[in-house]
């Protein structure tokens, strides 16, 4: 089992909806916390209005990063090998998504989401790994999504990344194992946090206006699946019914996840679920 209490974590895209979750519940926890994400501000904000109501665990460090470039994810490690606490627990919870058929995104938009999505979390497990294999001992988490296991239309970008990130979260793990690394991929359908509202391009944006609100999951709920997939050392997290759904479907019996896809473009074009 990964112990929380007084585990030393460093949470990517920490003011965001998950990331909100993730600072609550470890500080619940007991866990010591390095956060960091793009607004200082806002990040403070939040991290304030969160230990206001929780006494428990301790925030050791905010440290503001653009994790869209190779340098800021080096920066990033710099700045937390600075503060001399070797870290325990990576979670790479940074995220950044948009909507829109494959050719009608601009490419400067679809290649940040590559960049923050998969390359990041790549490059900054890359520099974290090797003190964790030093020490024998820690734990990287990639928070991905099941567009990683099933893509609906408009979502080829997006999903491009998150596949990514799982085939990378497998091979990892089968590299570190034996150094008594562990490593957990998360896998959430649709959640309540900002990315829903990420941009819209071109003509599925004309048609398909949103996700129906009955499948939208609160980040609460996800992140405790979440954290006690990350306790009990699991590869793979599937932490609402609908992903476990649709995981299986895609292993057992793809036809029927092409059929559903189908069935859901149409339906959320027509208005059906709105």
């Amino acid at each position: 089992m990964t112990q929380l209490y007084e585990a030393v974590v460093l949470i990517t895209g920490a003011s965001g909806g998950f990331g909100q979750e993730l600072t609550r519940q470890l500080l619940e926890a007991g866990s010591r916390l390095i956060l960091t994400d793009l607004d200082e501000v806002v990040l403070r904000q939040r991290v304030e209005a969160i230990q206001a109501q929780i006494a428990t665990g301790e925030v050791l460090a905010i440290i503001p990063g653009n994790l869209s470039t190779r340098q800021g994810c080096k920066n990033l490690y710099d700045q937390v090998k600075a503060l001399n606490v070797p870290i325990d627990i990576l979670i790479n919870n940074a995220g950044v998504g948009l909507f829109g058929r494959m050719d009608e995104v601009p490419s400067q938009k679809w290649e940040l989401v590559m960049e923050v999505n998969l390359l990041a979390p790549m490059r900054l497990s890359s520099l974290f790994v090797a003190d964790m294999i030093a020490c024998r001992k820690g734990h990287i988490v990639n928070i991905s999504g099941i567009a990683g296991w099933s893509v609906f239309a408009g979502m080829t970008h997006y999903a491009t990344s998150k596949f990514g990130l799982r085939g990378f979260s497998e091979g990892l793990f089968n590299e570190v194992k034996q150094y008594n690394v562990k490593v957990t991929a998360v896998y959430p359908f649709f959640t309540r946090t900002p990315i829903l509202q990420s941009q819209r391009y071109g003509t599925l944006a004309q048609k398909i206006q949103g996700v129906p609100e009955y499948m939208v999951a609160e980040p609460e709920k996800i992140m405790r699946a979440a954290i006690k997939g990350i306790v009990d050392n699991k590869l793979q997290v599937f932490p609402d019914i609908i992903a476990q759904g649709f995981h299986i479907l895609t292993r057992f019996s793809p036809r029927l996840v092409e059929w559903i896809n189908n069935a859901f473009t149409k339906s959320l074009e027509n208005g059906q679920y709105q």
